[in-house]
C-alpha cells in the first residue's frame, strides 16, 4: 500500500491519503487539478525503517511542506533556533538533548532543556 499527500498552492501537506502501490501523482494532479505527492510510510530521517530505499526524506503529515528542491517533505520549523539537517531534512536542537532522558522540553528562552525525565534503569 502506497500513499499520497495533498498539497496547498504553497507546498503545505493538508491530506495524506491511502492509494494502491501503483498510484501515479502526475496523472492524479492532472486528473483532479490539484497537487498530490506519493511518500513512504516508512521513510523518517532520508532513511528506510525496513531497511529499503528512503523516499522524499520524511512521511508527510499534515502541516508539513514538500520543498521540491530537496524533494522532501518537512515537518513545520519548531523553534527559531533549530536548523534543518540537509541530509535528514529533520529540525535539529542547538544543543544535543541529555542521554539516558525519555522525555524533555525545549525552553527556547533559555537554550536549554528542562523537564527530563529519566528512563529508569534495572
Amino acid at each position: 500500500m502506497a500513499h499520497i499527500a495533498r498539497l496547498n498552492s504553497n507546498n503545505i501537506v493538508i491530506q495524506v491519503l491511502s492509494a494502491p502501490d501503483n498510484i501515479d501523482e502526475v496523472a492524479i494532479s492532472t486528473a483532479t487539478g490539484q497537487k498530490w505527492k506519493q511518500t513512504s510510510y516508512n521513510t523518517y530521517g532520508n532513511k528506510h525503517l525496513l531497511g529499503g530505499t528512503p523516499f522524499r526524506k520524511n512521511f508527510a503529515a499534515i502541516g508539513y511542506k514538500y520543498n521540491g528542491t530537496r524533494d522532501a517533505f518537512i515537518s513545520p520549523k519548531p523553534f527559531d533556533s533549530w536548523t534543518l539537517n540537509a541530509n535528514t531534512c529533520l529540525w535539529e536542537c542547538p544543543i544535543e538533548k541529555p542521554s539516558g532522558k525519555f522525555a524533555c522540553e525545549w525552553d527556547e528562552e533559555n537554550q536549554q532543556w528542562i523537564n527530563c525525565i529519566t528512563i529508569p534503569t534495572e
